[in-house]
């Protein structure tokens, strides 16, 4: 299958749009997520928008190998991809719009199991989109282990 450009464009633009979303509710909550006792293994900050950055344009390229792949898989591998994606963005509400630290690791718990099943959706479909994923599904689970113990620390 040919890589198609203009999917890739449009798939990105849709998948930042997200990213976008997010990190502006997470800039507006900064401020107080500055003032918490952090954990241990807490990378410096701008390593997040880095790493987040890379991670997006992963998964952009993934949901839009798998669009272009005209699997009659795809419509679902693409709603949990859709579904991922606003998961992702109501964390960044959860943990910094609203800080609740608890509910917010429980959603990104959630939002784990949403990756797992697109990664396995995406692999069925093209095994390079799926393995792709696998970097975005070992930052939840960094992500994971920062949420919780920001909430052990600062309740």
């Amino acid at each position: 299958m040919k890589f198609k450009w203009k999917t890739f464009w449009y798939s990105l633009i849709l998948t930042f749009l997200f990213a976008i979303g997010g990190g502006i509710v997470t800039y507006l909550g900064m401020k107080d997520f500055e003032a918490l006792t952090q954990p241990f293994l807490s990378p410096p900050a701008w390593l997040f928008p880095v790493v987040w950055s890379i991670l997006f344009l992963l998964m952009s390229y993934s949901a839009a190998v798998v669009y272009d792949s005209g699997s009659t898989k795809m419509p679902k591998a693409l709603f949990i991809y859709a579904l991922q994606l606003t998961m992702n963005f109501w964390w960044c509400v959860l943990f910094f719009g609203f800080r609740l630290y608890l509910f917010a690791f429980i959603w990104l718990v959630l939002l784990w199991l949403a990756v797992l099943v697109m990664i396995v959706l995406f692999y069925r479909i093209d095994k390079k989109a799926g393995l792709l994923q696998i970097f975005y599904l070992l930052w939840l689970t960094f992500a994971a282990y920062l949420n919780l113990s920001i909430y052990l620390l600062n309740r």
